[in-house]
C-alpha cells in the first residue's frame, strides 16, 4: 500500500502560506552552472523540438518535462538537471513546441496529453543507448510522463526504469475549477495571458487559424479552453477536451515503478488531483503528500535543491 503521508517535510518560515512556496522558486530563484548543450530534432509530422543536453557519458539518463508555459530554462528544471549530473546521470530537459523561445512551424503546439512528442524525446534518447532512463515530469510535464507511461505500458524499452511526477494536475476538469477561485485567479490568468500571445503569433503564421478574443473576456480556463484549445485539437469541448487529454485515466496502466509528489497546500490541485485509491493498490505505484510546498515548490531552507528535486535523486538511483 505505497501511500506515503509526508509529515517530515518542512518549508522555510518565510515561505508561510501556499502562494509564497510556488511563487518565490517560479519567479526568484537562480540556479548557476548549467551550460546545457541545445540540439533541435525532428517530429515525425515533420515540425521540430529543442532538447537541451548535460552529458558526461554516463551510462544513467534523466529526461525533463517542464510544465505549462515553461521550458528547459525554468528553475525546477535546471535544478533537477544540475543535482542529477552532479550524481553521475546525464540529464536531457526537452521543450514543448513553442516553449524554446522559437515559434513552430505546424499548426498545433503542445497540450498536458500530447505524448507524441515525449516518444519522439524518449526514441532519440535511446538512440544513445543508455543503460537506465528515468522521466520525470513537473505539473502539466508530470501529466505527460504518467500519461506517456501509461500509454505505452506494454511496449517500453527496457532500459526506461522508473517515471515521477511532481505538483501534477491528474484530473484537468478539478484544476481548472481550482484555478478559477478568487485566491487563485493570479495564476489563472497568467497562464491565459502569455497562451494567448501564441494564438496571436499562430494567426499571424496561418491567418484565420483560430478566431481571436481579448484573455480578459473568459472567466475560467474552461471558457479559454473551450474556445481554444478543444477547436484546435479536434475536441467538442473543455469537457471532452480534459477528459481524453488528462493522465489520470492511464496511471493504472503504468508497470514501471512510478513516484507522484504532491503538496495538500497546491493552489492548482482539487481533490481529485491525489489518486490514493489507485496507489492503495497498484504496487508499483507510490503516491507521497506533504502538508506544504505550493506547486512546484517544496523549498528547503539553506539548501541549493529543493526536496522534490532530492526526492527524485534518491528514488531513481534506488530503481537502477
Amino acid at each position: 500500500m505505497p501511500l506515503i503521508i509526508n509529515k517530515t517535510y518542512k518549508s522555510p518560515f518565510y515561505a508561510f502560506n501556499q502562494h509564497i512556496e510556488t511563487i518565490i522558486p517560479s519567479a526568484i530563484r537562480k540556479v548557476k552552472g548549467v551550460n546545457y548543450h541545445r540540439e533541435r530534432i525532428t517530429t515525425p509530422d515533420n515540425d521540430f523540438l529543442d532538447i537541451d543536453w548535460l552529458k558526461a557519458d554516463n551510462d544513467q539518463l534523466v529526461i525533463i518535462s517542464h510544465g505549462l508555459e515553461g521550458s528547459s530554462h525554468r528553475p525546477y528544471v535546471k535544478g533537477i538537471a544540475k543535482l542529477f549530473h552532479q550524481n553521475g546521470w546525464d540529464a536531457l530537459a526537452w521543450n514543448c513546441r513553442s516553449c524554446s523561445e522559437e515559434m513552430n512551424k505546424n499548426e498545433i503546439l503542445y497540450h498536458h496529453g500530447f505524448t507524441e512528442d515525449v516518444d519522439t524525446v524518449v526514441q532519440r534518447a535511446l538512440a544513445d543507448n543508455y543503460k537506465s532512463i528515468c522521466l520525470i515530469g513537473f505539473s502539466m510535464g508530470g501529466s505527460l510522463t504518467l500519461k506517456y507511461l501509461g500509454e505505452n505500458a506494454d511496449n517500453l524499452p527496457d532500459s526506461i526504469k522508473a517515471g515521477m511526477a511532481v505538483s501534477v494536475p491528474c484530473d484537468l476538469e478539478g484544476s481548472s475549477k481550482m484555478l478559477a477561485l478568487k485566491e487563485n485567479k493570479f495564476y489563472q490568468s497568467r497562464f491565459m495571458r502569455k497562451l494567448s500571445k501564441k494564438m496571436l503569433w499562430k494567426n499571424e503564421q496561418f491567418p484565420g487559424f483560430v478566431e481571436m478574443k481579448p484573455w480578459k473576456l473568459f472567466k475560467n480556463f474552461h471558457e479559454f479552453d473551450t474556445h481554444y484549445s478543444a477547436k484546435i485539437f479536434g475536441f467538442k469541448d473543455a469537457a471532452d477536451f480534459y477528459q481524453n487529454v488528462q493522465c489520470l485515466p492511464f496511471i493504472e496502466n503504468i508497470k514501471v515503478p512510478t513516484l507522484v509528489l504532491n503538496a495538500l497546500n497546491d493552489p492548482m490541485l482539487a481533490d481529485s488531483c491525489y489518486p490514493k485509491e489507485l496507489a492503495e493498490r497498484m504496487p508499483n505505484l507510490t503516491l507521497e503528500i506533504s502538508d506544504k510546498g505550493g506547486h512546484v515548490g517544496f523549498m528547503q531552507a539553506g539548501k541549493e535543491f529543493t526536496y522534490a528535486e532530492e526526492r527524485a535523486l534518491q528514488y531513481f538511483s534506488s530503481m537502477v
